[in-house]
């Protein structure tokens, strides 16, 4: 499946993060403002070539070192048609060098508009009887609040087509508690819940080396319930955002590794975009800033929880 494919750049790189690519023009360098400006003007295309730009050249200093990308697609749609073009370029790009692309949409809806996302961002959509990938990413983060309906969908898309999925489970914002820590009639929380559905729902799109297509987001911010999670739901793989800019750090997220060292991807998205900024280093050198603060993520981690080993 999908993850196996993700599970085998991790090891391969010995880094289970991943980048986040939620681009907003106040991060870019003025260089590559001023040349989409002076291209376009003061248009929405403007700041689409801008970002597209600016992706490619964190993803050409990152793709040897950093496994996966993940686009957050509001980033894109704010800036129209223009920008969800380069979401669709972004994540071409990203493939073309190698790197796993999770699409983070959080899309949620049943039936037959969930089938349009799934053929959307990780199936082909049927173009006068010729068959077209739309987005193409490798996996999408999808919100699994609607029940079964909402998710069964996506699965024989991600059996037909070799991709995943990331499930809203325990997410990172503060207020996440409010609804995702209260106790259901059955003792357990709505979010152990949601867990144990993923496990339920992966057990059609297993892989082999014992987790499932079935992703959960889990945040870096409640280390406790990381831990939680990882022993309730073994053969799902977390998608963990928080470290870094939201407070997460390698001790935090310790605990949703296995004893092998797999079972997440760990999120980063400001921490390593903007790192020139915090750096204060020359615009022209932004991607190696973000290069940088890779390296310093991944040997954190690293040092942490020890080499990764495939288990299948």
């Amino acid at each position: 499946m999908s993850f196996d494919r993700m599970i085998e750049k991790i090891v391969e790189t010995q880094n289970p993060t991943v980048a986040g690519l939620d681009p907003k023009l106040a991060y870019i360098p003025s260089y590559i403002l001023d040349g989409a400006v002076a291209k376009y003007g003061k248009t929405l295309e403007a700041a689409a070539a801008a970002l597209l730009e600016y992706n490619k050249g964190l993803i050409d200093a990152l793709c040897d070192i950093v496994p996966a990308v993940k686009p957050q697609a509001a980033y894109y749609e704010m800036y129209g048609w223009q920008g969800v073009r380069t979401l669709a370029e972004t994540v071409a790009y990203a493939r073309a060098k190698g790197m796993f692309v999770i699409t983070d949409g959080k899309r949620n809806d049943i039936g037959t508009t969930m089938e349009a996302y799934a053929t959307a961002h990780l199936g082909k959509t049927d173009v006068f009887g010729e068959k077209t990938e739309a987005f193409g990413a490798d996996a999408l983060t999808v919100n699994g609040y609607l029940g079964t309906d909402g998710i069964k969908p996506l699965l024989g898309v991600c059996e037909a087509e070799d991709k995943g999925i990331f499930v809203l489970v325990k997410t990172s914002n503060p207020s996440s508690g409010e609804l995702q820590d209260q106790k259901m009639e059955s003792g357990k929380t709505v979010y152990e819940t949601m867990g144990e559905f993923c496990e339920h729902w992966g057990e059609a799109v297993m892989g082999k080396y014992g987790y499932s297509g079935v992703g959960a987001v889990v945040g870096a911010t409640y280390p406790a319930q990381l831990g939680e999670m990882r022993e309730k739901a073994p053969h799902t793989f977390f998608l963990v955002p928080g470290y870094g800019a939201q407070g997460g750090g390698a001790d935090d997220v310790a605990p949703a590794f296995d004893k092998n060292g797999l079972g997440a991807i760990i999120n980063s998205s400001r921490g390593i975009m903007c790192a020139w900024q915090k750096e204060k280093c020359d615009e022209h050198d932004y991607a190696q800033a973000a290069r940088r603060e890779a390296i310093r993520m991944r040997d954190e981690i690293y040092a942490r929880i020890g080499e990764i080993r495939a288990n299948g």
